[in-house]
């Protein structure tokens, strides 16, 4: 599929949800070219000259992905792909240069860069590239934002349903919880219904599905200490 499928699939009709390239490169007419393609295909795009003022920027929780100049007059391409791994800003980023060599390509590709160019490049090859920088972009965020309702769910929990939900996990039955808790049964099954429901789980499988997204089990759990 080219770009313009995947593009389709990312758009949304509220513009503060249309995804977003950021371009840093020192060379302008690099920037208004670069802008000109991606507003050609309904992306909204945002450039800068220097690495510096890109970072001052606050940025949307919206699908995005950055197209970075290797060279750049001050802070390099690749002092800035370091830097936002440390500031936790994970878009995808793809790197062009006129100056690369193996070892540079190598050396951001390592860093996990997304796609790297030589400048000139064909404007179809750029296109491909972010589309599917935004598409992988856009399930992340997806992935973060039912992550984050995961939490919600199970922050909701009560200490000692948390403690039964992760028995339930293990695969314990009622009478094996109840007798390890040191409760009986009914109320066993009680806080069970109430985990069920506050974590909006259809089945047990289901549960531990959610339960394993979250990184919770017995081994976070010292449930005697409650």
């Amino acid at each position: 599929m080219g770009s313009g499928g995947h593009l389709a699939s990312i758009r949304s009709t509220d513009e503060s949800a249309v995804p977003m390239v950021y371009v840093v490169d020192d060379d302008e007419s690099i920037r208004i070219a670069l802008k000109g393609l991606l507003n050609s295909v309904g992306l909204r795009v945002q450039t800068f000259p220097s690495s510096e003022e890109f970072l001052t920027l606050p940025k949307n929780e919206v699908p995005s992905c950055l197209i970075l100049d290797v060279r750049l007059r001050g802070k390099s391409g690749l002092t800035l792909q370091t830097e936002l791994a440390n500031h936790d800003i994970r878009m995808p980023v793809l790197f062009m240069t006129a100056h690369g060599d193996i070892a540079m390509t190598v050396k951001a590709m390592k860093a996990g860069a997304f796609d790297f160019f030589a400048k000139p490049f064909k404007e179809q090859d750029m296109l491909d590239a972010v589309a599917h920088a935004l598409a992988r972009d856009k399930a992340r965020l997806a992935a973060e934002q039912s992550l984050a309702v995961l939490r919600s769910c199970y922050n909701s929990l009560t200490p000692r349903e948390q403690d039964v939900m992760n028995f339930v996990v293990a695969g314990m039955m009622n009478k094996e919880i109840a007798a390890q808790m040191g409760l009986s049964e009914v109320t066993v099954k009680v806080h069970r219904g109430h985990v069920m429901k506050k974590m909006a789980a259809l089945s047990v499988a289901d549960l531990v599905r959610k339960a394993e997204f979250l990184g919770v089990g017995l081994d976070q759990c010292d449930w005697s200490k409650r």
